[in-house]
């Protein structure tokens, strides 16, 4: 019986999750399953990649057979690392010692090149955020001041009118009734 460590999808349309499951090759995608190791969002950035990694490093090591996208996800997780260096140990090239402490430099590498990510994420969604708030008021000042000098125009244009039909005061003589 060929055993295989793959997707299951859920979710609704257009926003699969999937569950990463150890499955009969001859199973359905989403039929019966051996068992569930996690789940997978590629919805969120970085994708969320939730598994137990020691169930699956033990069926790794077992001969489960993991499809292309999951090998991907054990390869980013180091599960795939950490076989390499076990048959190492068991063929006696490297101590255990020695391949635990090769194992946790390199997740705690990577860990810090996730945090990273997820930083650099943060920092350019607030400066993106930041550009369009400039950007709306830079557009609203320019309304503003459009609605300022129209404003100004109209009462330009209404004052010369005004002038011309406004009769003069009674205690104010022209200049021809004077002479």
């Amino acid at each position: 019986m060929a055993v295989k460590i793959r997707l299951a999808r859920r979710g609704r349309k257009k926003a699969a999750i999937y569950d990463i499951v150890v499955a009969d090759a001859r199973a359905p995608r989403d039929g019966k399953f051996i068992e569930k190791l996690g789940t997978y969002n590629p919805n969120t950035n970085p994708a969320s990649i939730d598994f137990n990694e020691e169930k699956a490093f033990q069926w790794v090591m077992n001969g489960a057979q993991p499809t292309d996208t999951v090998k991907a996800m054990l390869s980013y997780r180091g599960i795939l690392y950490r076989k390499h260096l076990q048959i190492g140990v068991v063929k006696g090239a490297i101590s255990q010692e020695t391949a635990d402490s090769r194992f946790a430099e390199w997740q705690q590498a990577k860990e810090a090149k996730i945090a990273g990510k997820v930083q650099q994420l943060g920092s350019a969604k607030e400066a993106a955020r930041k550009a369009a708030l400039e950007a709306e008021s830079k557009v609203n000042a320019a309304r503003a001041e459009a609605l300022r000098q129209r404003e100004a125009e109209k009462a330009a244009a209404d004052a010369p009118a005004e002038e011309a039909t406004e009769a003069p005061a009674e205690g104010e003589a022209s200049a021809e009734e004077q002479a």
